[in-house]
């Protein structure tokens, strides 16, 4: 079954807030009793949450996961000018963004699965200081070693 969809909706202050829409959120759902051969029409409604509505929390919500997203596609990008154009610039932009990637990983999983005020502090403690030490172990490796793209490229000529 559709979604009730109202034509204000759609025109009011834009199609942005289409879907955040109270009415969209509601669905029909149809259940049947074991007793009884009759169909009940019962409405499951999908409850947004606060922080929809909630302008600046919103806002660096977003932003955050347009940085990851940016950091993700800059990734993408270092590998090949990471083969073409090796030197500390790219090595340097490598230890960087791979720590950045990483961090936010791991932080995305602790938030999905340490629960508890004390747990949280001790695992987010720990995340810095993991993101610290692989961002210095990268940064050492790259100024008193031939660096991460001659690195890469010694393990695949061999």
């Amino acid at each position: 079954m559709a979604a009730i969809v109202r034509i204000s909706s759609v025109y009011h202050r834009g199609v942005k807030l289409l879907f955040y829409r109270s009415s969209l959120l509601a669905r029909p759902l149809v259940t049947q009793q074991k007793d009884q051969d009759q169909s009940y029409l019962l409405t499951a409604r999908i409850h947004g949450s606060s922080s929809l509505h909630a302008g600046s929390v919103s806002k660096a919500a977003s932003l955050h996961w347009t940085g990851e997203r940016v950091v993700s596609v800059l990734l993408l990008a270092m590998g090949p000018a990471a083969y073409y154009f090796p030197g500390p610039v790219i090595d340097y932009s490598l230890a960087a963004a791979l720590t950045l990637h990483g961090h936010w990983g791991i932080g995305q999983v602790l938030t999905d699965y340490v629960h508890g005020e004390p747990k949280i502090k001790m695992a987010n403690a720990g995340l810095f200081l993991l993101s610290t030490v692989t961002f210095a172990g990268l940064c050492y490796f790259n100024y008193n070693d031939v660096g991460i793209c001659k690195a890469v490229a010694l393990l695949w000529s061999k």
